[in-house]
């Protein structure tokens, strides 16, 4: 949106370190993210934008408790059964009771099954629609960031929070969450019942188990930082990805397709080993926790043997324990595996709530109303940089009456298109002020104040969706008939005409259409628009001579009573303009008419 001086325009190489830079983990001023971040924080502010849903997360909690709760009661059923099967053997066996036990046991498994339906549905649920508002919210958050923002941080790294790790938040809060809770509460409740069933077992089975334990913790002390470098990867690679397939075009025409191949491995060798590093080091908890899981076993089977021998307990219950020991295994493993997922959510929160935190652009307080103008334009000791220390604006002063024609020179990087943007207060004065009609723009509503432009950029941007659709854009009330008469104005009609569909053809990438033709559409926007006020910044760039001269006629006509701002570089364009300014470095070096 912005012309950039010189000095302070990034290099294509400072470009792919600092993609590289994400995808090894660093924060936007370059320094190495070492530290985790504040992993609390990011879940208050998760669990905040959850509220909504809290009535539907508590009760799929609730049935999870129910559930684990049924669940750790079985083993102690079981026990029972085992206990009077073993009685049996020495005298008459209580069919009856045995039966009755199962029918018990039964009914318990299908009560568990039906709960942890209805709770998997709830959570889906859920989770899609926590997903859908925090891509929502993101949405919203981008109409009304400064475009501040998007100089720092690529296109495709946001569309990779909106995508890539918001799925991840949606996936976690569908699996992990659900499985933290049931494996908590069977360990808890496991090991609540293992200490009331026979303590030494019990002290035997936790000893076991907290080899693993200990072992796991200290692993997932070392992925923290691999999760959160792999989420900054995929930015990374989404940001690189987005911009060589937006300008495939200049990549083929400068041969730069081997260049972008090795930033993109670049970028995927980083990527590659941030989760590489991240899946192999959480890797390590399963089989850790699966040995002391199984060392557990054998330690209660031998522990229990001993008792038994000596009759201090009976056959069930280490039948009994050896579930015991399997729930209260199976719920520390599963809450250890959990982990890993809960890190990339809270990295993946980060970055969604990086621009959820955002400052959103400076409201319009106290803004004045601005019905339509006359034109007057004033300049009056304006100044601007998009950092502090390097000016690109410098104390720029002019008064431009109503319906003038005012054409902007100058070399590259001079300051000429940053002048029409701050004009529309895209970037927000560093000093001075900008007058329309005698009112301060600073005191306008941006809508308000926009409204009085039409604005043609020297990049045609046409959407998806007829040329009709592109023509008329976001004004309401324009007839069919109005459009065909622009559009013979200015000399397009013919070429619309011939598409398959006319003016009914979606423009997309099967659509013919040069790129001259489709500067004239974007002409033809501005032409519809009717505003006060114009901004053409290189408007005919892309057409030959001949289309020129008559897109020239149609903007005579068009520029006629209106002030218009011409940002060019061809001598054709400013020899009828009523007044020239000749910007360099920021400054006008010359002025006339």
């Amino acid at each position: 949106m912005a012309e950039y001086d010189k000095k302070t325009e990034p290099s294509v190489d400072s470009g792919a370190k600092r993609l590289q830079g994400a995808a090894m983990g660093t924060n936007h001023f370059g320094n190495v993210a070492e530290d985790v971040g504040d992993y609390r924080k990011t879940w208050k502010k998760l669990i905040a934008y959850s509220r909504p849903y809290l009535a539907s997360i508590v009760l799929a909690l609730l049935l999870i408790t129910i559930a684990n709760v049924l669940q750790v009661i079985v083993p102690g059923r079981l026990r029972e059964v085992t206990d009077i099967i073993q009685n049996g053997l020495s005298g008459a066996l209580d069919i009856g009771a045995v039966i009755s036990a199962a029918v018990v046991i039964a009914i318990i498994y299908v009560c568990i099954a039906a709960l942890n339906f209805f709770q998997s549905y709830i959570m889906a649920g859920v989770t899609a629609n926590i997903s859908k508002s925090l891509r929502t919210g993101i949405a919203k958050k981008i109409n009304i960031l400064p475009l501040r923002y998007f100089d720092r941080v690529s296109l495709g790294d946001v569309i990779s929070r909106v995508t890539n790790d918001v799925d991840t938040i949606g996936q976690t809060l569908n699996q992990n969450i659900g499985m933290l809770m049931s494996s908590s509460i069977l360990f808890i409740g496991s090991l609540i019942l293992m200490l009331w069933t026979n303590w030494i077992m019990a002290l035997t089975a936790i000893a076991a188990s907290a080899v693993g334990f200990l072992a796991s913790k200290a692993v997932l002390s070392r992925s923290r930082k691999f999760f959160k470098a792999q989420q900054g990867g995929l930015g990374a690679m989404g940001g690189h990805i987005e911009e060589i397939y937006s300008g495939h075009n200049v990549v083929r025409a400068f041969n730069g397709g081997k260049a972008a191949q090795e930033t993109f491995r670049g970028l995927n060798r980083n990527l590659y080993k941030a989760a590489w590093k991240a899946q192999f080091v959480s890797g390590f908890i399963t089989p850790l926790m699966s040995f002391s899981g199984n060392l557990a076993y054998v330690a209660v089977c031998v522990v229990g043997a001993a008792l038994v021998l000596r009759e201090d307990i009976s056959f069930g219950v280490i039948i009994a324990f050896i579930l015991y020991v399997n729930q209260f295994s199976q719920g520390l493993t599963h809450i250890t595996e959990t982990v890993p997922g809960l890190q990339a959510t809270t990295a993946a929160s980060e970055r969604v709530f990086d621009i959820l935190d955002e400052d959103n652009e400076a409201e319009d307080a106290d803004a004045l109303a601005l019905p339509r103008v006359s034109g007057d334009v004033a300049f009056e000791n304006v100044r601007f940089g998009y950092n502090a220390e390097k000016p690109v604006i410098k104390d720029f002063s002019a008064q431009i009456k109503a319906g003038r024609k005012v054409a902007i020179i100058g070399p590259t990087g001079a300051g000429k298109t940053t002048l029409v943007n701050l004009l529309i207060r895209f970037f927000e004065l560093g000093g001075g002020e900008i007058l329309i009609d005698g009112i301060p723009a600073s005191r306008v509503a941006r809508k308000d104040l926009r409204d009085q432009f039409s604005m043609v950029l020297q990049d045609s941007w046409l959407f998806e969706g007829s040329v009709r659709e592109n023509i008329v854009y976001n004004k309401k009330g324009v007839t069919d008939e109005e459009v065909e008469k622009v559009c013979r104005a200015i000399g397009i009609h013919n070429a619309i005409a011939a598409l398959a569909d006319g003016y009914d053809t979606v423009i997309n990438n099967q659509t013919s259409l040069s790129e001259g033709q489709k500067q004239m559409v974007a002409i033809a926007r501005a032409m519809i628009r009717n505003a006060p006020l114009l901004i053409l910044d290189e408007a005919t760039s892309f057409v030959d001579v001949r289309t020129e001269t008559i897109i020239h006629e149609a903007m005579d006509k068009l520029m006629a009573g209106r002030t218009s701002f011409v940002i060019a570089h061809r001598l054709s364009t400013i020899r009828d303009a009523d007044l020239v300014l000749a910007f360099k470095d920021g400054e006008i070096v010359e002025c006339g008419g």
